[in-house]
């Protein structure tokens, strides 16, 4: 049952090269095949303006147990290739600028909690105590929900003020979730919030990459392949799936038609479109081709060399009403990247990026050089605004979610949107490779060509 065998990974994305170490981990022999020249998927390195750039700013938790793993496992030292902040939302506070400054010690949960809240400045009382309240409660009912709700609804259910929404929870929600709060599932929410804040304090430190990403994992992951009969052909398309010759087994076409060889199973890891498009007349498709989706826009900001930051990063007070749009500023000279070099965040980013690119640009240097008090921030050297169309699911309440139940044998999918507790992060796409492969090198003899 156990014998080696030749496994296809198609797509090379994080869900992708967690399969491909899976299956090649288990002693089998990997083709992985990504489309792009670079593997990363929708978090990979890109080049503009002869820059090379993330194709967005990430921040990975410490909850983030299957992602630290893998890395580990190929290679990459999650110390050295990332800072590590305790919990924190800490807002530029500037004369007249509204925020605040919330900063966990790094003492044993949930002492972290209560020490930051007793040092909170920005929060009232009132504030103060909602957050208790809400966190004592979540913890009390497990962070579950039997009847899933938006986040909005639940916020107002635990009687949370209008300044803690704004300043924290929604900003939190937006960046676990990527959907905004009036229609971003609560469920999954606290599930996030149930693997940082409802662990122990070291689950919830925010991890922000010093390298690129395509560096962080993709890359050593398939460097760690070739070392353990696999490869990586990047530039290479899947474009058509066929039965093999034998049960379960199953023959790769690239787009022009041309044969990439026949396999033991295969690892569908691409966007649900083009697994939808590979798995149409072989299973249903209807959950994949449901999904909905939100777009992410990074905006990158080049300073002079002398222009720092005081922290790495800070939480941005975005305000529609205002046209201020960012959400998180990273200061990419403090994490390893060139010097003055700023990326500001808009998750959720359908609305901030309706009036096109270059009007966003402008909105977000307005906004930097008004909460930070600095109006050289106003005038960037050089700016790049980068958007993913589709960069996630949108995680809305009740949403049913693709599975790998009905699949044919031999057959797996992998991706962020896949069912699972996660909403569409990194750890979520580790954690459904990881257990695309495990589905097909657990298959019953009968089903092993």
């Amino acid at each position: 049952m156990n014998a080696p065998r030749h496994y296809a990974v198609v797509g090379g994305g994080w869900a992708g090269c967690a399969a491909a170490v899976a299956l090649a981990g288990s002693g089998h022999r990997v083709s992985l095949f990504e489309a792009s020249r670079t593997l990363g998927g929708r978090a990979r390195r890109v080049e503009a303006d002869g820059r090379l750039l993330d194709n967005g700013q990430h921040i990975l938790l410490g909850a983030y147990a299957a992602c630290l793993k893998l890395m580990k496992q190929v290679g990459i030292s999650p110390s050295n290739a990332m800072l590590r902040l305790p919990l924190q939302m800490r807002y530029p506070l500037a004369a007249g600028a509204d925020g605040m400054d919330f900063a966990a010690p790094r003492l044993p949960a949930p002492l972290h909690v209560v020490f930051a809240l007793l040092r909170a400045k920005g929060l009232g009382r009132d504030d103060k105590m909602a957050l208790a309240r809400f966190s004592s409660t979540a913890r009390w009912m497990g962070w579950q929900l039997h009847q899933d709700c938006s986040v909005a609804e639940l916020l107002e259910r635990y009687e949370q003020t209008p300044r803690l929404i704004r300043l924290m929870w929604n900003p939190l929600c937006i960046a676990a979730l990527n959907t905004p709060p009036g229609r971003a599932s609560a469920r999954v929410f606290l599930n996030v919030l149930r693997d940082s804040l409802g662990a122990r304090r070291a689950a919830s430190d925010m991890l922000i990459p010093r390298i690129d990403l395509s560096a962080l994992l993709p890359e050593a992951a398939a460097a760690w392949l070739a070392r353990h009969a696999g490869q990586a052909h990047t530039g290479t398309a899947v474009g058509r799936l066929l039965p093999g010759s034998e049960p379960g087994a199953w023959r790769l076409e690239d787009r022009p038609g041309e044969s990439l060889g026949e396999f033991a199973g295969a690892v569908l890891a691409t966007g649900p479109e083009a697994a939808a498009q590979l798995l149409d007349g072989h299973a249903d498709t209807t959950l994949l081709r449901a999904l909905d989706h939100e777009p992410i826009s990074t905006c990158y900001l080049q300073y002079d060399d002398g222009l720092r930051l005081p922290q790495p990063f800070y939480a941005l007070a975005d305000d529609p009403a205002r046209r201020a749009w960012g959400q998180f500023v990273f200061d990419r000279g403090q994490l390893g990247g060139p010097a003055g070099l700023l990326a500001v965040v808009v998750s959720a980013a359908g609305t901030a990026v309706a009036d096109g690119h270059a009007a966003l640009e402008q909105s977000i240097v307005r906004q930097l050089a008004d909460d930070f008090g600095m109006p050289a921030l106003a005038a960037p050297r050089w700016s790049k605004l980068i958007t993913e169309k589709r960069a996630t699911f949108s995680c809305t309440p009740g949403l049913v979610r693709p599975d790998n139940a009905g699949l044919p044998a031999g057959l797996a999918l992998a991706g962020d949107y896949v069912a699972g507790d996660y909403p569409a992060t990194l750890e979520g796409a580790v954690r459904s490779g990881t257990a695309a492969a495990k589905r097909l090198v657990s298959r019953r003899p009968e089903e092993n060509p």
